[in-house]
């Protein structure tokens, strides 16, 4: 039995590492091509995008996969840019990579402390709790001087890349390629092992779950963990994008609502929707942004939302998967 049950896994393994090298290879070309265009803001419109692809697949391993809606999204994500500005102050020397583990593990505790305070809680009044966080952190940061409070910080990035040279734009872009990548591949090793199947089990139905022996709050402590801490992760790099960071842009609404509507619309069953609905929101965005205005980011992913759970409750991604079964 033994044997076989290890059979069985090694195809998985063999599949998921092949999958990896794929992303990075994806990963490369898109890098590549973004690089060949020889205009600087098609990094700060690519690097958006990608971010968001990291924000909703991380949204999605809490709110799509174990079925918990997280209001409190800006709050992790903030959470990881204001360490940025902390390790910045503190250990100017430190690389960009560690920089976002740290913050990643930051927003991962806070995660943790915040399910094992909350998820007892169910349905409306967790997502409550978790947006009373974002409301405690922001004014937690807007009180806090070091980090320049209510004023902000100026955070200047180096002017030419490490490692690849040019502008530093694009070494943040191509950093925030790999946290695509590891999210990704977090994601999709998530759907298609034990963990996935508790995650199912107390999304469809928690109490029958509990009653079958899954260890339901374990099993979301570890959902809150992984998803914080990658929200944590794609704002790490935040203060060297935007150079100066306060309250009202690091807690701005836009990433809340974009990291809950880009899977909504691409789909929360699968690791592929988040990225299907950066891609199509956060592209409309960046282009409405250079021929309209940055303020109706809000309104086109609320009325795409909308359209989309009245039209599509499963996503694009889950439209599709009907239609092909």
């Amino acid at each position: 039995m033994v044997a076989k049950d290890a059979e069985r896994e090694a195809p998985r393994g063999l599949g998921h590492v092949a999958f990896i090298l794929v992303m990075v290879a994806v990963a490369a070309v898109v890098f590549m091509i973004t690089r060949s265009i020889g205009n600087s803001y098609a990094f700060f419109a690519a690097y958006v995008v990608v971010q968001y692809m990291v924000l909703g697949t991380a949204w999605n391993i809490l709110g799509g996969y174990t079925g918990y809606v997280n209001f409190g999204v800006t709050a992790f994500f903030a959470i990881g840019a204001y360490s940025t500005v902390v390790l910045h102050k503190l250990t100017p020397w430190m690389p960009l990579p560690a920089m976002i583990l740290i913050g990643g593990v930051m927003a991962a505790l806070v995660g943790l402390g915040t399910g094992y305070l909350t998820l007892r809680l169910r349905g409306v009044f967790f997502s409550i709790a978790t947006l009373a966080l974002a409301v405690v952190v922001q004014t937690l940061i807007t009180n806090w001087d070091f980090v320049g409070g209510a004023r902000g910080a100026y955070v200047m990035r180096p002017r030419i890349a490490p490692l690849i040279g040019g502008d530093y734009i694009q070494y943040l872009f191509l950093v925030m390629l790999g946290l695509c990548v590891i999210a990704l591949a977090t994601a999709r090793a998530i759907e298609r092992s034990a963990l996935g199947y508790g995650f199912a089990a107390i999304r469809d139905d928690e109490a029958a779950a509990e009653a079958s022996g899954v260890p339901t709050l374990g099993l979301k402590l570890i959902a809150t963990a992984l998803s914080g801490g990658f929200m944590g992760m794609a704002g790490a790099p935040l203060p060297y994008y935007v150079t100066y960071l306060d309250p009202s842009s690091g807690f701005s609404l836009n990433y809340a609502v974009n990291a809950i509507a880009m899977p909504l619309i691409g789909g929360t069953s699968s690791w592929l929707g988040p990225i299907v609905g950066a891609i199509l929101v956060g592209g409309l965005q960046e282009y409405i942004r250079v021929t309209i205005s940055s303020a109706v980011n809000v309104l086109v992913a609320g009325v795409l939302m909308v359209a989309f759970v009245i039209l599509a409750p499963q996503g694009i991604v889950g439209l599709f998967q009907r239609k092909k079964r």
